[in-house]
C-alpha cells in the first residue's frame, strides 16, 4: 500500500487526509498540537465561515487576493458545491447566509472539526515537530521530528499553514522547512487584519459598529479606490476592524513602497443632493438648537462629538446661523469621512497570512513541488490568499484534493 505523510493537522491537512485515505493510502498526519484543526475552532467568530456558495469560478478567482489564476485548475477539480455536499455527507447540515457564506446550522464550529476527524478516521495522527527533510536526488526521503522520530513514505503532503494565531500552531513552520529545501517564499505579511489608524478620534469612538457604510481603500496619490464595498465596520481603541476592514487589508500589499487612507460614505444610500436636502429639513426642525444637538436623527450618537469636531463648526452655533457653505463642508465630510492608515494589527490578530511558498515552484493542477517528485503543498502555506467570505478555507480544501488525488501510488 502506497503511503503519504501529512505535516500539519489543520483544515488542509485533514482534509488531505481523508482525501488520500479514500484513495487507497496509508495515512499518517503529523501535528504539534494534541487535537487537529484548533485554528478552524475559532474561525468566523467559533461558527466556521465553511465556504463560499457561489457556483462561478471566476467569481471564486475574482476573490482571490494573491495568485488568483493558480487557482483554476484547483478550484475547477473541487468547487464549494463539492465542499458542502461532502460536508453533509458527513453529517453537517448548512446553511448560507449574507455575501453567500456558508455556516453550519447549529453555527458551532466544533462540528466542522468533527466532521473534518470523521472524514480523516483511519489515519494515524502523530502529535510532534517536523524539524526537517531527509531528500536526495530531487525526492524527499523522510522527515525527521524534533524528538529524533523518523517517518518515511511513498509521498509528503507539507499543509502547515500560515503564521496568525500561532497558538493554534500556526507559527510559520511550513516556511522554514520549505526554505530549507531549497523552495522560494515569499515575503509574510498579515492579511484580513484589522488596521491601526493614526487620527486620534478613534479610540473616543471604541466599540461603534457602522452598518450600511462604503469603505473605499486609496492607495494615496491615486484617484480610483484598490477595494470598495457596502457592508458593516468597528472602530477599536487603536483603529478600525470589522468585516470591510478586514477585506481592504488584503489589498494593502506595501507599507515601505506606498501609504494609504480610508474613506467612509457613511450615506450610501443618498446622493450629495439628497443629503444636503435631508440636512435642510433636519436643521429646520431643529432651527434653534445647537449644532451639536441637531445630528441626533443622522448620526449614532457616539458619533455625533467626533464629526462635530471634524466639521470645524462651532458646537453652540445655532442650526439657523450655518452658512450654506458650513453646510455644504458637513455634506462632504459625511460622504468622505478620512482615516490615514498607520500598519496592520500584529500578525497573531491576523485571520490568515498573505505570503507564502512561492506558487512558481508549484504545479497548479498536482500542488506538487517542481523541485521534488514525491512532495505537494496544501492550503494556507502556499503564496495564495483570499478575502472574507469563506474563501480561504475553500483554497484549502481545493488545494488538498488536488494534491491527495495526485499522490504517487
Amino acid at each position: 500500500m502506497a503511503s503519504v505523510v501529512i505535516i500539519g493537522g489543520g483544515a488542509a491537512g485533514m482534509f488531505a487526509a481523508g482525501t488520500a485515505l479514500r484513495k487507497g493510502f496509508d495515512v499518517t498526519v503529523i501535528d504539534k498540537n494534541e487535537k487537529p484543526a484548533r485554528k478552524v475552532m475559532i474561525t468566523g467568530k467559533g461558527r466556521c465561515n465553511l465556504t463560499n456558495n457561489c457556483s462561478d469560478i471566476d467569481e471564486l478567482i475574482k476573490n482571490v487576493a494573491s495568485n488568483p489564476r493558480f487557482m483554476y485548475s484547483a478550484f475547477s477539480s473541487f468547487m464549494p458545491a463539492d465542499t458542502m455536499a461532502l460536508f453533509e455527507s458527513l453529517g453537517v447540515k448548512l446553511k448560507t447566509e449574507r455575501g453567500n457564506r456558508v455556516f453550519p446550522v447549529s453555527d458551532k464550529a466544533a462540528d466542522i472539526v468533527d466532521a473534518l476527524k470523521k472524514y480523516a478516521s483511519g489515519a494515524k495522527y502523530v502529535v510532534g515537530q517536523v524539524e526537517k527533510f531527509e531528500y536526495n536526488e530531487g525526492r524527499i526521503n523522510a522527515v525527521v521530528l524534533k524528538d529524533g522520530r523518523i517517518f518515511r513514505a511513498d509521498s509528503y503532503i507539507l499543509a502547515t499553514g500560515g503564521a496568525s494565531y500561532s497558538r493554534t500552531g500556526s507559527s510559520g513552520d511550513g516556511y522554514k522547512l520549505a526554505r530549507s529545501i531549497g523552495h522560494d517564499v515569499t515575503r509574510i505579511k498579515p492579511s484580513l487584519v484589522p488596521l491601526i489608524i493614526r487620527e486620534g478620534f478613534c479610540p473616543l469612538l471604541q466599540g461603534l459598529s457602522l452598518k450600511n457604510v462604503t469603505l473605499s481603500l486609496y492607495e494615496n496619490g491615486k484617484s480610483k479606490p484598490v477595494y470598495t464595498e457596502l457592508g458593516e465596520m468597528l472602530f477599536t481603541h487603536f483603529g478600525v476592524s470589522g468585516p470591510l476592514v478586514l477585506s481592504a487589508s488584503a489589498h494593502i500589499k506595501d507599507f515601505d513602497k506606498n501609504s494609504y487612507k480610508i474613506v467612509i460614505d457613511l450615506k450610501p444610500a443618498l446622493s450629495v443632493e439628497q443629503l444636503d436636502k435631508r440636512l435642510c429639513r433636519d436643521f429646520s426642525e431643529n432651527s434653534n438648537k445647537d449644532f451639536a444637538n441637531s445630528l441626533n436623527a443622522l448620526l449614532p450618537k457616539k458619533l455625533i462629538p467626533v464629526i462635530v469636531s471634524l466639521s470645524g463648526i462651532d458646537a453652540t452655533l445655532k442650526v439657523n446661523q450655518i452658512t450654506k457653505a458650513q453646510r455644504l463642508a458637513l455634506v462632504k465630510l459625511l460622504k468622505n469621512l478620512t482615516l490615514t492608515v498607520a500598519d496592520f494589527q500584529d500578525i497573531e490578530q491576523a485571520v490568515i497570512t498573505s505570503g507564502g511558498i512561492s506558487v512558481k515552484q508549484i504545479n497548479p493542477k498536482t500542488m506538487g513541488s517542481k523541485l521534488y517528485k514525491n512532495l505537494y503543498f496544501a492550503g494556507e502555506v502556499i503564496d495564495v490568499d483570499a478575502y472574507t467570505g469563506g474563501f480561504n478555507l475553500q483554497i484549502a480544501f481545493s488545494t488538498s484534493f488536488a494534491a491527495a488525488n495526485s499522490l504517487e501510488v
